[in-house]
């Protein structure tokens, strides 16, 4: 008869709300410069590589490091690269909120970027060795999934709001006091590392950094200028690194990430579907963000405070999935997300330029439940299919084919809208434009808006028009190419992921 797993009490939920600090502030830094750059760009006077880098830095070094640091978590103990994380986060934090120059502040942000690698895993990690309870183990992650996705969200809002009152330099000092408050995690979190991983392999960690780095790095960079020779070399370059770094670690006594735990039921399942998951809600992100700016012509704070909409609307839907799960077998319900999704772009697929607001809201509201019931539940899985002492690499592995699949979704359904907008766009266009303005109006929506301002109302309107219509038609096809992804993503966790359930995983008490 198997012995029923302890529940956590009072001080493990309290110290998950502790934890759940950090989480948001590392998701939000993601999306917290989005309104600062006219405000650093004026002081700092940034060249145009130095303002993408300011930009690019933080998600580079933090998608490249977080298997290196969930691997390192494991073996130093979470508690304790948590902390670490936490104090170089908030140093990195004050130093770039006074940066006095554009170099400064691509160096904070690598920084910061390091202290969120730690931080994210080690979190995660943590609620795995806190919550030993299946039930209660579910309910946690939906709530660490609901923070991650909602960071991201809040993250240009609270930006807005602060340039609103403040400098520049205030997005970054907020996460100061949140860091602070990691003082009690001493008091709260129970310490967990595990009993015999060997000695750290630093060659390991710099193969999983150059493996990681340049793959990623050259996927948006592909999503932001289009396929060239250089940028495939980059990918290229990275997935041999990763080959190198996949043979080591079948060949080390001790490795980083033990390849056996893809052999493990519902692991690599579960990896494959938060890919699909992640390519679609990040990879759409794009589209209704300039719907709302471009098309509908709303302020940058307006469009960011109705992007909240969606990620309000579907708050409950983690916890609400941990409970289903109890009931319903997590394969179905992981395939229903899918399909809720499939529901959501269609009704995107109804868009127009003229479409009310709530056209927009209700299709990204329904996508963005449907995914994320997906990912709080594969999450669980992946966390449940791991033995506690691997819980920081199998966390780290979550949080990378996260990145991977944003920046899959970035590249991929980018070039389908900006493949359609360049085709449809000059069909549009009125006839006596000027070459260079046809050619600034093809490029992008934002392009088409900045020559009609230049032009008199009644050709200004109509190359509006124009521009309006082919984004609407290249979102229409995105939001197809979604669907079929979101239509797969269902058939591989109904193939894969069928009769995986909590006891089948491992679920030792540490």
């Amino acid at each position: 008869m198997t012995t029923p797993a302890p529940k956590a009490g009072r001080r493990e939920w309290i110290g998950l709300t502790v934890l759940m600090l950090p989480l948001l502030l590392v998701s939000m830094d993601v999306s917290v410069l989005y309104f600062a750059v006219p405000f650093i760009s004026e002081e700092l006077r940034p060249t145009a590589t130095q303002q993408l880098w300011i930009f690019d830095t933080y998600g580079f070094v933090l998608a490249g490091l977080l298997i290196t640091m969930g691997a390192l978590g494991d073996r130093i103990g979470r508690r304790r690269l948590l902390l670490l994380g936490a104090t170089a986060f908030g140093a990195a934090s004050l130093l770039a909120a006074y940066a006095d120059s554009a170099a400064t502040l691509i160096a904070a942000r690598a920084v910061l970027g390091i202290g969120g690698a730690t931080l994210m895993p080690s979190t995660l990690a943590l609620v795995r060795n806190m919550f030993h309870d299946a039930k209660q183990r579910g309910t946690a992650i939906g709530i660490w999934t609901a923070t991650l996705t909602g960071g991201i969200a809040i993250g240009p809002v609270l930006s807005g709001i602060l340039l609103e009152h403040f400098w520049w330099g205030s997005i970054f000092l907020i996460n100061i006091p949140a860091m602070l408050l990691l003082l009690l995690v001493p008091f709260l979190v129970p310490e967990f590392r595990s009993p015999a991983t060997g000695r750290f392999d630093l060659l390991s960690a710099a193969l999983s950094l150059g493996a990681l780095l340049p793959v990623i790095y050259g996927i948006k960079e592909m999503a932001r200028d289009g396929v060239s020779a250089p940028r495939v070399l980059v990918i290229v370059a990275g997935l041999l690194v990763g080959a190198l770094f996949l043979h080591r670690q079948r060949t080390r006594a001790y490795p980083m990430v033990d390849l056996a735990l893809f052999r493990r039921r519902g692991f690599a399942g579960s990896l494959a579907v938060n890919v699909l998951a992640m390519f679609a809600i990040v990879g759409f992100a794009i589209f209704t963000t300039q719907h709302l700016q471009l098309v509908l012509g709303l302020s940058p704070l307006r469009a960011a405070l109705w992007s909240l909409v969606p990620s309000l609307a579907v708050g409950g839907v983690a916890p609400a999935a941990a409970a289903l799960a109890q009931r319903v077998e997590r394969a179905y319900l992981i395939g229903a997300g899918f399909a809720i999704a499939v529901l959501g772009f269609a009704v995107l697929t109804q868009v127009t330029p003229d479409s009310a607001l709530w056209v927009l809201l209700v299709g990204a509201s329904i996508y963005a439940g449907g995914l994320v019931l997906v990912m709080s539940l594969v999450t669980e899985l992946v966390l449940g299919a791991a033995p506690p002492e691997q819980a920081g690499v199998a966390s780290a592995l979550t949080e990378s084919s996260s990145e991977l699949g944003g920046a899959l979704g970035m590249a991929l359904l980018g070039s389908v809208g900006a493949a359609v907008y360049r085709r449809e766009v000059l069909d549009g266009l009125p006839a006596g434009l000027p070459e260079d303005a046809r050619d600034a109006a093809r490029e992008t929506l934002g392009g088409a808006l900045a020559v009609a301002d230049g032009l008199p109302a009644d050709l200004g309107d109509a190359v509006l028009h124009a521009a309006r219509v082919a984004f609407t038609d290249g979102l229409h096809l995105a939001a197809i190419a979604a669907m079929l992804a979101m239509l797969l993503g269902a058939v591989a966790a109904l193939t894969a992921l069928r009769g995986v359930r909590p006891a089948d995983m491992i679920d030792s008490v540490s």
